[in-house]
């Protein structure tokens, strides 16, 4: 049987860095925090470059150039995903997750943008309504982000809630993305809700052979504080602006970092359609708190990708 993730150029690279061997102390704790870096850093791969081409394009490109900054972003996106594919750096599956993502975060930028929520300064071609295109792929790298670390890191779950839950959560939040424009905004029972269906969920990852955990609540705040730097690259590089940036910009208000928290959640439920939930056993928790490192070790390479 082909392990068409193994197939990858990644996966390859992941193998050969994860078959190293160390004794256990400083050294091997180090060599962990590193492989878990590189991990993480290829996860991240297409949002990385796009923040780089934002702020490379904000610094660099001409101002009398014949292609709006904008068009250009937007093809360039679309280049850097059909690279990807073909040098195996992505598999089709990740790109659907793109694809989904694209089209979610461009409906709501729709609607956001007329509602005066925030605004795209510069001209372009390639645009609908008042979004330019290369818009979506900045949704469309959080997505990514979720699909590609979901599979590096071998992601199983404890106490995981019914799907249907996780199903109703997320379109209350989407919804009131919307509705709050006109209806009361709910924000807190949605932070409420959250906390009380996830509150008994934990993670489990692989960042080399043995198994880490962490309260899912904390990694959607952790990776929602990523993207509000990013964020903060972002319209620093003016590829959008918010009402209060329009006369110089400042940081991103905090307030933004809710807004993104709940929009992970949204992410991840729908990554989690795709995937599919890999709910720990009992026994397998009991097995991998008493010896963990020798329960990984056991696995050897089945969940490389």
């Amino acid at each position: 049987m082909i392990d068409h993730a193994n197939a990858t150029r990644f996966g390859r690279v992941r193998t050969h860095l994860e078959a190293v061997r160390i004794a256990a102390g400083l050294r091997a704790w180090l060599y962990e925090f590193l492989l878990f870096g590189f991990k993480q850093g290829w996860a991240c791969l297409f949002g990385a470059l796009m923040l780089a081409l934002l702020l490379g394009t904000h610094l660099f490109y001409p101002a009398d150039a014949p292609l709006h900054r904008y068009d250009f972003l937007t093809l360039a996106a679309v280049l850097i995903q059909l690279t990807m594919l073909a040098l195996r750096l992505e598999t089709p599956r990740e790109a659907i997750v793109i694809c989904a993502f694209h089209l979610i975060g461009t409906v709501m930028e729709l609607f956001k943008t007329q509602a005066g929520s925030w605004i795209y300064p510069e001209q372009s071609l390639l645009h609908v309504g008042a979004v330019p295109l290369f818009s979506g792929f900045m949704y469309a790298a959080v997505g990514s982000y979720i699909a590609r670390i979901w599979r590096i890191f071998s992601f199983s779950f404890s106490g995981y809630p019914p799907m249907w839950t996780t199903a109703l959560l997320a379109g209350a939040i989407y919804v009131n993305f919307f509705a709050h424009h006109w209806l009361p905004d709910v924000r807190i029972a949605l932070f409420t809700a959250a906390i009380a269906i996830f509150w008994r969920s934990w993670i489990w990852f692989t960042p080399w052979y043995e198994v880490r955990r962490m309260p899912l609540l904390l990694g959607f705040l952790l990776v929602a504080l990523f993207i509000w730097f990013a964020e903060n690259i972002g319209t620093f590089a003016n590829a959008w602006n918010y009402p209060d940036q329009h006369h110089g910009w400042q940081m991103v208000s905090l307030p933004k970092l809710g807004s993104w928290y709940l929009l992970i959640i949204i992410s991840f439920v729908l990554v989690s359609l795709i995937h599919g939930i890999r709910r720990m056993r009992s026994d397998e928790i009991a097995d991998l708190i008493q010896t963990p490192a020798a329960s990984v070790e056991q696995q050897g390479h089945e969940n490389a990708a």
